[in-house]
């Protein structure tokens, strides 16, 4: 519908409405809940089942495997195959749906032209499949080396080294030069603030002393050390790459520039040799592309509960899909966010903490690579379905600037966090004095990147202010523009206290900030996604616009996923400790 800049009507008008819209045509829904015709026989419990199972699949048993696979747990193989189980079985509900329920029949080839849930769903499946390949690949060379390695067939070391994988695991363990072992002594890795009396604005004065390396013997003889992590004396015999890395006031070696400092910002200790380049471009794209089904079931579930309403059809579709996308992707960030809050992406430095591996891109990078790609494809995007010569609306314009923004913004991110880049920015202070004489600020430890933040704030500043036709419209688009906005300025005020104290351990730091910003960026996503023109059209009709009832529905639903996030990294965590035995770490 066209809006205007009138005022913004309380009642709706039923004739504007069907002027610019087509009447709202049977659906699922209506078939089965609202005019349900009792002399025809219904089966709407199949597809309830279809529902659950699908949910178990994708959102229990595939974080489940997920988080298994990035412990090496030996039960992973089999939570995949309870995964593609349960995902045999959503399918083959979703199929006798159709053949036994006429009416579904009649509503899938009549009533909703170009209906893409089916097809899309099996791509999930089959890129899901493809990536299993790998795990199938593993399983039959664990079965070849089994067969040929045996002339006797025993179910229990089949069970064990084939269908668990567990020789595979000790055989890795072996390599690296780790015991799957609990030691028996072993000392506890502390992190301790540094003790000093000098108050917090003379230290923040003093410039980042050079990491230095040394003996982990003589690490906790020097009292000056900000923290320290150490390994056990017994793993230090075993690998030349453990070093303690200490922070000192005074360091002997004088100062260097960020790529130098920033590369020892890691502790020897706990890392592994480096694998080639490509192996590690191919783990990391695996990674992405498995925790990628998740957001893309996800995806489907949107794309489900549209067919099963009957939603986004005809005249809608446009608005429809700018809200889905568009509020879908600020839901999955703050989860994601929330995630980074509770300790997710610890080993890459995301989680607010010093990455103990060594340099990785920065969280930021990433956010702002996401706004950047973002705002280059949607900018042409706004002009879809218009024909060739149509002038340019005001709500074109609109959605076409803030798109803008986000193109350029991310692309200015970007390039803050290329240290590359900083370097240049800093040529001149460098050469005014000399490269011995430059130091490193202690801002220099974290990424201080406003841009991301403020891509959000502005949006959800500028969508607070988008005219609608009707009252309840404009209050709901307000209601998640502000949660945007709150979010933005959270990320803000986390990047000041970072400033004033920027992170020295390698746990993970909870700025509380951090999980109430990512708080109202998902639940701002989902009222995004709420504010649809159908449905706010449909809740007035009923009766439902009322903004409290929408605002405490995103708040329920926001809790739930964020509790839903906590139990799988929680999981995970557990997983790890279990497995790693060896590094439990003490309260500062």
């Amino acid at each position: 519908m066209h809006m205007h800049h009138g005022v913004p009507l309380t009642e709706l008008n039923e004739t504007a409405i069907i002027q610019w819209h087509a009447p709202t045509p049977p659906s699922y829904w209506s078939i089965d809940i609202e005019d349900r015709d009792s002399s025809v026989s219904r089966y709407p419990g199949l597809m309830a089942l279809h529902v659950v199972f699908m949910t178990l699949a994708f959102f229990i048993a595939l974080p489940v495997g997920i988080a298994m696979r990035a412990v090496k747990h030996s039960w992973h193989g089999l939570v995949i195959i309870a995964f593609y189980s349960l995902c045999a079985l959503g399918c083959s509900l979703q199929y006798l749906v159709h053949e036994v329920d006429t009416g579904y029949t009649f509503y899938l080839n009549h009533r909703y032209d170009g209906s893409t849930h089916a097809s899309q769903g099996y791509l999930v499946l089959i890129s899901s499949l493809c990536l299993s390949a790998v795990d199938i690949t593993r399983f039959f060379v664990r079965l070849y080396v089994f067969i040929k390695s045996r002339s006797k067939f025993a179910l229990k070391s089949f069970w064990r080294d084939v269908v668990l994988g567990r020789n595979e695991i000790h055989d890795a363990a072996k390599y690296t030069g780790l015991d799957m072992e609990e030691p028996r002594e072993f000392e506890v890795a502390e992190m301790k603030p540094l003790e000093t009396s000098e108050p917090l604005h003379v230290r923040r004065s003093q410039p980042i002393a050079i990491i230095q390396t040394q003996n982990l013997d003589d690490a906790f003889d020097d009292e000056r050390a900000p923290w320290v992590n150490s390994r056990s004396r017994q793993g230090a015999k075993q690998s030349r790459l453990s070093e303690g890395a200490v922070f000192e006031a005074d360091s002997p070696q004088g100062s260097r520039h960020s790529d130098d400092t920033l590369h020892d910002f890691k502790l020897p200790s706990l890392i592994e040799p480096q694998a080639p380049v490509i192996h590690r471009i191919a783990r990391g794209a695996f990674a992405t592309l498995e925790r990628a089904l998740v957001f893309a079931a996800f995806g489907m579930t949107l794309s489900g509960i549209v067919i099963y309403t009957g939603g986004c059809r005809e005249s809608y579709v446009n608005g429809c899909l700018a809200h889905l996308i568009k509020g879908g992707i600020f839901w999955c960030y703050g989860l994601v966010t929330f995630a980074r809050y509770l300790g997710s992406f610890s080993e890459l430095g995301w989680a607010w903490n010093v990455s103990p591996t060594g340099e990785h891109v920065s969280a930021e990078f990433v956010e702002s690579l996401v706004i950047f790609l973002y705002g280059i494809t949607n900018t042409w995007m706004e002009r879809f379905g218009v024909h060739s010569g149509d002038p340019y609306t005001t709500k074109q314009v609109q959605h076409i600037s803030i798109a803008v923004m986000f193109w350029f913004a991310g692309l200015i991110g970007m390039g803050i966090e290329s240290k590359r880049l900083r370097r240049w920015l800093a040529a001149s202070a460098v050469a005014a004095v000399g490269p011995a004489e430059a130091s490193e600020p202690p801002s220099y430890r974290g990424s201080f990147n406003p841009f991301p933040a403020l891509v959000i704030g502005v949006t959800g500043a500028a969508m607070s202010a988008h005219a609608q036709t009707y009252l309840f419209q404009v209050q709901i688009h307000e209601l998640w523009g502000r949660l945007l906005l709150g979010s933005s300025i959270l990320r803000c005020l986390t990047y000041f206290f970072a400033w004033l104290g920027p992170p020295r351990s390698i746990l993970p730091s909870r700025p509380p900030t951090e999980a109430l910003g990512s708080f109202f960026l998902a639940c701002g996503g989902l009222l995004f996604i709420f504010s649809t023109e159908e449905v706010t059209i449909a809740a007035m009709r009923k009766g439902r616009d009322d903004m409290m009832m929408f605002l405490n529905v995103a708040v329920a639903i926001t809790c739930f996923a964020f509790c839903w996030t906590f139990c799988i990294v929680a999981m995970k965590g557990w997983l790890k400790s279990r497995s790693s035995p060896r590094y439990p770490f003490s309260a500062p």
